[in-house]
């Protein structure tokens, strides 16, 4: 401390504390002064009360310690550690511990103090010594800038009871009146402050300004006065004195070899455990000064001095540092400590982290930090009270503001280094954690040496706690959670990052320094966007995520937290605060109108590292690492496994969730959820699916370049399964497979179909367990108004994806998989799988078996899959392939849906190429047999079959249809489509499963040339069908003629099942001539210009047969004449067959037919008769068509050739010439019978003559035959 002068005791110093300084340090200068006072000031120095005690107060601070540094040897005194003492005029006093002063100060204490006495440095030139006192220290040698000292103090004879002062010098030296460093202080420094050293001290050492530089000279005397001060004994004995409590307690301490500054600086390291306030006190004043300078700190130049020279840290510029400025230097090894590309030895290591470190809690302490940051200090932290490293925390947090200066920035990013390499570093941190570090074994001890204290094992030991359960305190979290945030802002605090992903930040994120954003694109890189994160860097990042653990708290990611701060606010507002389910939340909001793209993006990049490893989202770990070390024996937390590939672990998890119990063993309740949270969320994108991504990624370059939409990657995957490497299918093939018995993982088509889902599956959608069942409501709801196109594209590419794999339909799947097995195996598809099961079935049902092959509910789940594939032509690939040209060519804007292609090909199969045109054909021909496979039917009559056919066997529904299609509350579009469907059946009778049924041995028997004449793979066309309905007029006419028809034998008729579908299909013709095929196909022209206006009428009743009957004789091509006279033939048969004709007659067979039964040409007869009978009166309208009948069946009979014998025979009984023509007949047959007598007698006559020459011939042929044979045989 600086003497009291001028008359002045030193103990009125110890009164007043300076009101510049800060309190803590008042009260250490007080119990320093009264331990350490030495006697500088003469007894004969008198001075007014008043004024002592004010100056006291200013200088009890500084005075304590630096009356040692000024001390004369003469000096010998007790003390006794007393809270004040009065000054008093006379030399001997005792100092006692009351507040009144005594007229003599005597010290009782023991505390006596003989040692080299400390002189002020030497100026330049020769040393100037003081003038001799007894016991004073002699100097020897020429004084240096900066000598070390030689002379050895003599010791004082040790003194007893009360001290004996002797009249010091007056002239006491101090730093503001020495000629190096007067101007310095003058200039830089208030004049209050200039007698007392310490604060001249503290002055020029704060100085940082340029234009404030103080001289080189004042350098070297601030540096000299420091060592020689910190190397006294004395100042250790008063170390010793004032920390004599803390001493006995650290031992350590206790045992250092004085007189090299150690005990001090043992005491400063073990601060934290200090509890004596006048100790802390004194210790926190020795740290300002220590820490002033590299060199005063113990064992530091000796651990470092060879790292100094060889990074040459010592090297000083003027003007840029300070001589005796320890920032410097420490801050140039602390910078090549941190720099990976620096090599620090392992002592010189472990000192600057210890110097860090004893730093931590006060910011003064870092010299190079406090001047950088001095400004940033009072722009930033201006409120926050100094020590336990409050202000470093704050300075931390305003690291990236825009205001913080670049220098304290880089300052700050070197400490926040040095707390990565060693988390002592942090006060706070290691205060907060201390006893949870000891608690869980996290200490350096339990961590191997190569990693002892990195933070980064102490944040995984500390949260592998948490995520266990175990409790942490919450003040230690909350520092945990500081230092996470700050790995995450700055990607340079890590040296793995740094290392490993150099070129990386050079080649693509570069200038992204701020706020995580370098993080940020690395990890977007690591997504494959760029494709060009190395592996060794990709495991770097997936380190660091886990060290920092942002999915615990989204707040630890800066980037993430800003870009997404908005939607939290809206979509999330609900969660807590850091709740990890913020995460969660913003997934399930992801490509919503709530997010926005900035935060889509950031979001998108972590997940991407979290799916790589299930132990980083929190919520699923702290609910399934029961399950996963159960089943599939995963490590801890914090542990690492390299045999397990990234996302080995949720796999197997999730192949356990959706096991059944029959399977074995099963997740946890909690656990299932969990993992369907995860999915759900997960499918959003491909990349969050580590094993996909990884091996489809080739595939993925391959066929799904393009697709950058949210979803399309997978979905273009599965569209192309057939064509993926193996692995990849297998990946792919797995994860639909999944999604079938759980298509709620498909976010965002459940997104897209919420409404649909609302009003017709809500109770599907509410079940935990889903099990198939939502997709399958959703596709029989497929077509409802409520349903939305991306809704119905997402529901179709899901029944596409279905078809490539009969395992892709989980119901379907679990109903069928043991029929399969057996009856087909090694068939993959799902569509052949349908068919080998449904043609089982099939042929099973014709057979009559009791048994059926295939299991009761595999078949209801087949008619169900069976029904989902007719609505669109895609879900029947064979189909879709055979006909993609075709429909191109004729339907190429017609929508896939509700089975309008397959429509649009039936109306234009005439034109279909060959191979088109058999599997449309086929496809009717299975329809008809079983209508409710005819999806188009089956959609359009909906209502109507309920209404009608209600209780009619589903392959009987067309018939029932047909049946009830005139009834008055039939809807008008579905009797369209039923009249449609009767259209198709006659033109072949294949495709009328009835009809083939009923006239199975007749269509061979009577209409085989038909079928002789048609080509392979062509349709009929109608032929057959027309076929017999001329067979059957024929037939009734004949009948007619022949009594009931006793000349033909029932070998020649059409048998009765025959008859009457046959009846029906003529019936029905006659009401509509698009139902006859050969009709429309002769007549086209002629309807088109005779009957256009009965063509285009909207319901058909006969006016176009009508027509073209009456315009019979405007009909110049035979073909559609013949097919008139045909309809004309047909109409003789029975009045129903001619409607016109029976809606005239109506009345007429009600009075005069009312007891002749209809059919068979009956109620035909019945009317003629009538017309014939002059007695009869028939309805003038009835009459007319009668006439107009005759007229036409006549001129038929003119016009028509004969086609067989029963038509010759008709024609001739109906004709009006008939007994001439019977005569002819009976002529005829007369003269062959002559004939056949007289050739019959002749040529039996000359038969005999030539049988009997023939005869004699060969009889005498064999005889020399003979004769030959027995010449021979005697040779």
């Amino acid at each position: 401390m600086a003497a009291c002068g001028r008359g002045r005791l030193v103990l009125a110093a110890a009164a007043w504390g300076w009101r510049w300084l800060r309190a803590s340090h008042c009260l250490l200068a007080a119990a320093a002064l009264t331990l350490l006072l030495p006697s500088l000031c003469a007894a004969e120095q008198q001075f007014d009360q008043a004024d002592s005690n004010s100056m006291a107060r200013h200088r009890s601070q500084q005075q304590g310690i630096e009356a040692i540094a000024q001390a004369h040897p003469q000096v010998q005194f007790q003390a006794q550690a007393q809270a004040q003492a009065q000054p008093h005029p006379q030399v001997q006093f005792q100092a006692q511990a009351q507040a009144q002063p005594q007229p003599q100060a005597h010290f009782q204490g023991q505390a006596q103090f003989e040692g080299q006495a400390q002189p002020h440095p030497p100026y330049q030139g020769q040393a100037q010594p003081h003038p001799p006192f007894q016991g004073q220290a002699q100097f020897e040698g020429q004084a240096q800038p900066h000598p070390p000292f030689q002379g050895q103090a003599q010791p004082h004879p040790p003194f007893q009871g009360q001290a004996q002062f002797q009249a010091p010098r007056k002239n006491i030296w101090r730093i503001s009146e020495d000629p190096m460093c007067h101007e310095d202080v003058a200039r830089l420094c208030p004049k209050h402050t200039w007698q007392n050293n310490f604060a001249v001290l503290e002055c020029l050492q704060d100085v940082r300004e340029a234009d404030d530089e103080i001289s080189s000279d004042c350098n070297h005397l601030l540096w000299n006065y420091k060592f020689n001060l910190t190397t006294d004994p004395k100042f250790e004995a008063a170390a010793g004195e004032v920390c004599k409590t803390a001493l006995g307690e650290v031992k350590e301490c206790a045992d250092q070899e004085p007189g090299k500054g150690y005990i001090i600086s043992c005491l400063i390291e073990h601060r934290a455990n200090i509890t004596d306030y006048q100790c802390r006190q004194f210790i926190t004043k020795m740290t300002a000064i220590i820490f002033s300078d590299y060199q005063l700190i113990c064992g530091f130049v000796d651990s470092c001095k060879s790292d100094i020279n060889q990074l040459k840290c010592g090297s000083i510029r003027p003007g840029e540092k300070d001589v005796h400025s320890q920032g410097e230097v420490v801050s140039c090894l602390e910078k090549a400590l941190v720099n990976e590309d620096k090599v620090i030895s392992e002592n010189c290591k472990k000192a600057i982290l210890r110097v860090a470190e004893l730093s931590s809690d006060d910011f003064h302490l870092d010299r190079h930090l406090y001047f950088s940051c001095r400004d940033d200090r009072e722009r930033f932290c201006e409120d926050i009270q100094g020590g336990e490293g409050r202000v470093y925390k704050c300075l931390f947090n305003h690291k990236f503001d825009d205001a913080m200066s670049d220098k304290c920035r880089e300052a700050l990013t070197t400490r926040q280094k040095l707390i990565a390499q060693d988390y002592k570093v942090s006060y706070s941190l290691a205060k907060a954690c201390k006893a949870d570090l000891r608690k869980y074994r996290c200490n350096a001890e339990n961590l191997p040496r190569a990693r002892e204290a990195r933070l980064s094992y102490l944040l995984l030991c500390l949260e592998s706690s948490v995520h266990r359960g175990r409790q942490v305190s919450g003040e230690c979290q909350g520092e945990m959670l500081d230092y996470r945030r700050m790995l995450m802002e700055d990607f340079s605090l890590s040296p793995e990052i740094v290392l490993n992903c150099r070129s990386e930040i050079e080649l693509h994120c570069s200038g992204l320094h701020r706020k995580g954003r370098t993080l940020h694109c690395l990890m977007r890189l690591g997504r494959g966007e760029q494709n060009s994160l190395g592996q060794s860097c990709q495991q770097a990042l997936q380190s660091l995520i886990q060290e920092t653990d942002p999915g615990a708290d989204y707040r630890i990611d800066r980037a993430l937290n800003e870009a997404c701060e908005s939607v939290i606010q809206t979509a999330c507002k609900h969660i807590r605060s850091g709740d990890p389910m913020i995460l969660s939340c913003l997934m399930e909001h992801l490509y919503t109108e709530k997010m926005v793209e900035e935060c889509e993006h950031r979001l998108l990049e972590l997940q991407y590292f979290i799916s790589r490893d299930w132990k980083l989202d929190p919520v699923l770990y702290r609910k399934c690492q029961g399950d996963a070390a159960r089943l599939c024996h995963t490590p801890g937390w914090n542990q690492t496994s390299e045999m397990l590939p990234p996302g080995a672990v949720f796999s197997c998890l999730y192949r356990h969730a959706y096991r059944t119990e029959e399977q074995g063993r099963r997740l946890s309740r909690d656990c299932r959820a969990e993992i369907q949270r995860i999915l759900h969320q997960r499918a959003l994108d491909v990349k969050l699916e580590p094993a996909l991504q990884d091996r489809c990624i080739i595939d993925l370059g391959k066929w799904c370049s393009e697709k950058t939409e949210p979803g399309q990657e997978l979905e273009c995957l599965q569209d192309h399964l057939d064509d993926l490497a193996l692995n990849c299918r297998e990946i792919v093939g797995n994860l639909t497979e999944l999604e079938s018995e759980d298509i709620q993982i498909e976010v965002l088509l459940m997104r897209a179909c919420d409404l649909v889902i609302q009003t017709y599956c809500h109770e599907l959608a509410d079940n935990q367990i889903d099990s198939g069942d939502l997709m399958e409501c959703l596709v029989q709801n497929k077509h409802q108004k409520e349903m939305n196109d991306k809704c119905a594209v997402g529901v179709t590419h899901f029944q596409l994806v279905q078809m490539k794999d009969f395992r892709f339909s989980y119901k379907f799947k679990m109903a069928c998989k043991e029929d399969v097995l057996k009856l087909c195996p090694n068939i993959k598809k799902k569509v052949d799988v349908v068919i080998c099961l449904s043609t089982t079935v099939r042929n099973d049902t014709l057979q009559d078996n009791k048994e059926q092959r295939v299991s009761m509910k595999c078949r209801k789940q087949l008619r169900v899959e069976e029904l989902e594939m007719t609505e669109d032509i895609r879900l029947e690939p064979e189909l879709y392939v055979s006909c993609k040209a075709d429909m191109d060519k004729y339907c190429q804007n017609v929508p896939f849906g509700n089975a309008q292609v397959v429509e649009c090909l039936k109306d234009v199969k005439k034109f279909l190429s060959s191979r088109c045109h058999d599997k449309i054909f086929k496809l009717q021909e299975t329809e008809m047999s079983d209508p409710e496979l005819d999806y188009t039917l089956m959609r359009v009559c909906k209502q109507m079959i309920k209404r009608y056919c209600a209780d009619a066997d589903s392959k009987n529904v067309l018939q029932c249809l047909k049946q009830n299609k005139n009834a008055e509350l039939m809807d008008p579009k579905c009797k369209q489509m039923i009249t449609k469907r009767q259209i198709t059946q006659n033109t072949d009778y294949r495709l009328n499963p009835v009809l083939r049924k009923a006239c199975k041995a007749d269509i061979p028997k009577f209409c085989q040339s038909v079928l002789n004449n048609v080509k392979d793979g062509k349709e009929l066309e109608g032929q057959v069908v027309s076929c017999l309905k001329l067979k059957y007029a024929d037939q009734v006419l004949t009948g007619q003629v022949g009594h009931e028809g006793d000349r033909f034998p029932e070998l020649h008729r059409l048998s009765s099942d025959c008859e009457d579908q046959i009846r029906v299909i003529i019936q029905e013709s006659a009401l509509d001539y698009r139902l006859d095929p050969q009709l429309q196909i002769h007549c086209t022209k002629e309807i088109n210009t005779l009957c256009a206006e009965e063509a285009a009428a909207q319901e058909q009743t006969g006016q176009v047969e009508e027509c073209l009957k009456i315009n019979l004789l405007k009909i110049t091509v035979e073909s559609c004449k013949k097919e008139v006279l045909n309809m004309l033939q047909e109409s003789k048969a029975d009045i129903f067959v001619d409607p016109v004709l029976h809606a005239a007659c109506g009345l007429d067979i009600k009075h005069q037919c009312a007891s002749i039964l209809p059919g068979k040409g009956r109620q035909m007869s019945c009317l003629l008769e009538a017309l014939e009978d002059k007695t009869v009166r028939l309805q003038p309208d009835c009459k007319k068509r009668l006439q107009d009948r005759l007229e036409m069946w006549s001129y038929a009979a003119k016009v028509a050739p004969a086609e067989g014998f029963a038509d010759l025979a008709y024609q001739v009984m109906t004709s009006p010439s008939k007994n001439y023509l019977m005569g002819l007949l009976a002529l005829g047959v007369c003269v062959l019978f002559l004939l056949g007598m007289t050739c019959g007698r002749i040529t039996k006559r000359v038969t005999r003559e030539l049988k009997d020459r023939f005869y004699l011939q060969n009889k005498c042929a064999s005889q020399k035959l003979l004769l030959l044979l027995q010449q021979d045989s005697s040779l």
